[in-house]
């Protein structure tokens, strides 16, 4: 190195340093089309050099190479990258051939409009423009042949980019390759999850690119020098101040390349930390800006302004920005550009790298830096489209708030109206904690704010924000409408019950020219949410909804809202609940569209599930998903879906695979305390069956107290059966019965016995074993009279489950028992069926032989325990009373030599649920009892050895019938990738590489609907 050098020359290196493993892999993948290829990094890594070496790749040759990339001030206008990538395609679309729904892209973009077809009727339905825009999407990709889209920075993408990538990988069209950036550490599960689990055709790599190491980093230091090699020590001594970090690397050389001398530039060791902790890591930052402080003033000026624009820009509107005339600004452009700071990007600059803007964004002072934003703003403002995030941007940064605002609030309006919800709340968020507003206008844009968080999977702590406005002067109608969203928005972050009613009965009486939200509102006061308030109460409250509804005037409102006054219904076992699901069916046709429509039938299918009516709740549920599926502008609808079929599974005894669907719903929900609580509750309860113990013993009484605090007495039962028994067997079951009075008293008051009858056989086993014997039998007695005539499926199982703990004699609890098993058998509820016959058994153990009690011919021939015929309760005579055997006739004799056979279909059942707490108590009682065990259990939840599992060979016969992995997963309301890890376990047990070759090994299971096979047992809908 001379001094000769030190004024100019290259930066980058002319060569691949250190990735030629990844460049290989990448230009392989995408010659595999339809193909998916991640490349994750942490910024500076070189995502973007790898990028460009591919398009020199003899891989790429005749494939169409698309690029565009996500901004981190992000629009109020969806699909950025997308149109960023197509906008020059018009040349290549004039020579293919479009169908019709590609004018679907007209709107989004107007500059293909000489080649697109033309534009399509609008649609009343967002998700169904949604669905049509990116189907004309696919197909314009599909028409360019050959093509390798790239989006860059998936990390900082709306939610609507994610979405459509989502939906191309689950059908992509068969030419199409897809490159995807991102940067690990800033990118949610979101988009890990749609690059994660593509479709079954689909080629996916994942690339991590690393740091270099100090070999590499001497070799990348030699490549810019243009020297055959480096000193070791000058590499190891580059490697400790970069940390491998290839831009470090070059932004370090440049520097030492101006100075004209190498020097230590740092004492000690810097550790290099995530950007988003430490901005700029500090070699960049200080490299960056003595180089550019080294720059004449005509380029620092432009450096600056092209910092502040943070996009790419033409040198006319850099010289408004730094206020240069035109010849000096393309002096510094020029200056810049030979620097390596900048790069060109098709006609306009920007810098090489973020973290270069960064750095040198923050070496301007506050006076100049406002200057700038306020001039930026007017150059953005005359950009057509106007791009409003930008706008908005500039104007804050300036120092002009009320300009701010009213760009921020047209940019929100743009979100909104495309669906963006989550960029909507961000920005309404932002305004109203940052800018000086009026009364009148903070309570509209609160409002605005209420309605985009109640639609976004993780609304933030914005309550506040509503209530400030709420204190306020505001008219009648608007208090009324923010008093109802902070209603909702507290039962959705699980506050206080009482708050929550209090505040929606505040609602009403200002919503007499809203019917629509006051039928809402009464629906939801209908609610068992405040422990204080009767049952009289809320049934008044939800025949008013009823009243409303008519004057509602929206069908899908209106169906709404007869799905939420049904919900209630069926947990307070008033038979019109199953009126009003017919009516919801009805008129939607049995196929929900709307995300209401959905809504409805998915908190209808939540509470016939908690109730027991588990084929009502699976047919509800699968529309419900299906209707769902089809709503691209948001993931919620389905996301909630997926809640249910998670307690639906859970009842139902279809664990295999439940704990990695309960793992990602409760990541997805981390910010929604209410929501995720049903997640919660499966996650404790199937603890305790795994026998997790310690994590059971932390998890139920936790759960069972949140869902006490958040007024979720609905999934109460379950928790609180599970903490009961635990509780009960670790001689515990005075202090737990303690902890759950409060429990006992709501369902007393709030008549929530069709669901809470779920927990009545732990909560008398538990009352016996404390000395409450006589306590127990009159609450069951009590429970008996009031669900006399309710729909209550779950009544006459459970009722003869809990006199069983408390009959005194064991060949009546035996019978009790066993007239439980045969209930639940009916009902489809495996694992407390298997309890009842363990139950049993251990009664007949130490049971004399008796005569058998005759049945009453008068007796239906169907088994004791069974629900009536219209599926309301037993009455509390011969099946389950407290006095005596049940009939014995269907159920089988009570005799001490039963007791075997019983014990070993209950051991059959709890290894078919991988139960190991219980199955391990069986196997105890089986030794106990000289009863011989075939077959060794494993343990765990996975105990299924070489064999299949039952949901295994479930998968396996459907994805051998054709069907991929997102639909097998609709089918049966858990993920893909839930899907992906059963259909790989079954293969590698199988001994098989292909569903091909799985569809030959199982015959041929298209002759028998897929999930119905002989091995299966009852299918899974």
């Amino acid at each position: 190195m001379t001094n000769g050098d030190t004024v100019s020359g290259r930066v980058i290196s002319p060569v691949l340093v250190g990735r030629e493993e990844e460049l290989r892999r990448l230009a392989a993948a995408v010659s595999r089309p339809p193909a998916v290829v991640v490349l994750e990094g942490e910024a500076g890594i070189g995502k973007s050099r790898l990028l460009a070496e591919l398009a020199a790749r003899p891989e790429t040759a005749g494939r169409l190479l698309l690029r565009g990339g996500a901004r981190r001030i992000r629009e109020p206008f969806p699909l950025g990258p997308l149109v960023e990538a197509l906008r020059g395609a018009e040349e290549p679309l004039a020579r293919a051939g479009l169908s019709p729904v590609a004018g679907a892209l007209r709107g989004l973009l107007p500059e293909l409009a000489p080649v697109l077809p033309p534009a399509l009727d609008p649609l009343d339905d967002r998700a169904a423009e949604r669905h049509r825009l990116f189907r004309g999407l696919a197909e314009v990709l599909r028409a360019l042949g050959p093509v390798v889209l790239v989006v860059e920075d998936l990390h900082w993408a709306d939610e609507q980019t994610v979405e459509f990538l989502a939906y191309a990988l689950a059908v992509p069209p068969p030419g199409l390759s897809i490159v995807l950036t991102y940067r690990g550490e800033e990118a949610g599960a979101v988009v890990r999850e749609v690059t994660g689990r593509p479709a079954d055709a689909v080629f996916h790599d994942h690339i991590l690119l690393k740091a270099l190491d100090v070999t590499q980093t001497g070799d990348l230091a030699a490549a810019i020098l243009g020297e055959s090699g480096v000193t070791a020590d000058f590499g190891a001594h580059l490697h400790e101040l970069s940390s491998g970090l290839p831009l470090a690397v070059q932004e370090l050389m440049a520097l030492l390349r101006a100075r004209g001398a190498l020097i230590r530039l740092r004492s000690g060791r810097w550790a290099r930390k995530a950007v988003a902790e430490l901005d700029v890591p500090p070699g960049v930052r200080d490299s960056v800006r003595e180089r550019v402080a080294r720059l004449p003033e005509a380029a620092r000026a432009v450096a600056e302004a092209a910092a502040v624009l943070q996009a790419p820009a033409r040198p006319a509107d850099l010289a408004r920005v730094c206020g240069l005339p035109r010849a000096g600004t393309v002096a510094g452009v020029d200056e810049l550009l030979v620097s390596g700071l900048l790069a060109e990007q098709a006609g306009a600059v920007a810098f090489r790298h973020v973290l270069a803007a960064q750095a040198v964004y923050g070496a301007i002072p506050l006076g100049r830096r406002q200057e700038l934003h306020a001039r930026a703003a007017a150059v953005v403002r005359e950009l057509r489209p106007v791009p409003l995030g930008q706008e908005a941007h500039h104007l804050r940064q300036a120092g002009r708030l009320a300009d701010w605002v009213e760009a921020a609030e047209r940019a929100a309006e743009q979100a909104s109206r495309l669906g963006d919800d989550a960029e909507a709340v961000r920005i309404l968020e932002d305004v109203l904690r940052h800018a000086p507003l009026d009364p009148r206008r903070r309570g509209r844009l609160a409002a605005r704010l209420g309605w985009a968080a109640a639609q976004v999977l993780r609304p933030p702590q914005i309550i506040g924000l509503l209530t400030q406005a709420l204190e306020t002067e505001q008219p009648g109608p608007l208090r009324g409408e923010l008093n109802f969203l902070v209603g909702m928005l507290q039962e959705r972050l699980g506050e206080d019950s009482g708050a929550q009613r209090r505040t929606i009965a505040a609602a009403v009486g200002d919503l007499a020219d809203r019917p629509d939200l006051t039928a809402w509102a009464m629906a939801s006061l209908g609610r068992p949410m405040d422990p204080s308030v009767p049952l009289a109460e809320h049934v008044t409250w939800l025949e008013r909804a009823l009243e409303t509804a008519p004057r509602v005037g929206d069908p899908a409102e209106e169906v709404f809202v007869l799905g939420k006054v049904a919900t209630s219904f069926s947990g307070y076992g008033d038979p019109r609940w199953l009126e009003l699901t017919e009516e919801v069916r009805r008129r939607t046709g049995g196929r929900p569209r709307h995300r209401q429509e959905v809504g409805a039938y998915r908190s209808i299918a939540e509470n016939a599930c908690l109730a027991g009516n588990y084929a009502v709740a699976a047919d509800l549920l699968a529309a419900a998903m299906r209707g769902a599926a089809g709503e691209e502008s948001s993931r919620e609808p389905l996301s909630r879906c997926r809640l249910v079929a998670l307690l639906l599974a859970c009842c139902r005894g279809r664990w295999d695979g439940l704990e990695e669907e309960t793992a990602l719903l409760l990541d997805e929900y981390g910010g929604r305390p209410f929501d995720r609580l049903g997640a919660e509750i499966v996650a404790a309860c199937l603890a305790l069956a795994r026998g997790e113990l310690d994590t059971a013993r932390r998890e139920l009484p936790e759960v069972t107290g949140t869902a006490l605090v958040q007024g979720a007495y609905e999934l109460l039962p379950l928790s609180m059966a599970a903490f009961l028994r635990l509780s009960t067997a670790s001689g515990e079951a005075g202090a737990a019965l303690a902890a759950v009075e409060a429990a006992v008293e709501v369902w007393e008051v709030k008549g929530l016995w069709p669901l809470a009858v779920r927990a009545l056989p732990a909560l008398a086993e538990a009352m016996a074993a404390a000395g409450r014997r006589a306590e127990a039998a009159a609450l069951v007695e009590r429970v008996s009279a009031r669900l006399d005539g309710l729909d209550a499926p779950m009544a006459a199982a459970a009722l003869a489950h809990a006199r069983g703990h408390l009959a005194a004699d064991g060949a009546d609890a035996a019978a009790l028992f066993r007239a439980a098993a045969a209930g639940y058998d009916l009902l489809g509820a495996p694992y407390e069926a298997a309890q009842s016959r363990e139950l049993a058994a251990a009664h007949l153990f130490t049971t004399k032989p008796t005569k058998p009690t005759e049945p009453d011919p008068a007796e239906p021939a169907a088994p004791p325990g069974r629900a009536a015929p219209s599926g309301r309760a037993a009455s509390s005579g011969a099946a389950a009373s407290s006095g005596g055997a049940a009939s014995s006739g269907a159920v089988g004799l009570s005799r001490p030599s039963d007791a075997p056979g019983l014990l070993l279909e209950a051991i059959a059942g709890f290894r078919e649920l991988a139960a190991r707490w219980d199955l391990d108590r069986a196997a105890q009682l089986a030794r106990k009892h000289g009863v011989t065990v075939r077959g060794r259990y494993p343990g765990g939840p996975q105990g299924y050895g070489a064999d299949l599992s039952p949901r295994e060979r479930e998968i396996a016969e459907m994805a051998a019938a054709g069907l991929t992995n997102r639909e097998i997963g609709r089918r049966l309301f858990v993920s893909p990738r839930t899907v992906e890890k059963h259909l790989g376990a079954a293969l590698r047990k199988l001994g098989l590489r292909s569903r091909t070759a799985l569809a030959a090994h199982l015959g041929d299971p298209r002759s028998d609907p897929p999930g119905t096979g002989a091995a299966n047992g009852v299918a899974y809908p």
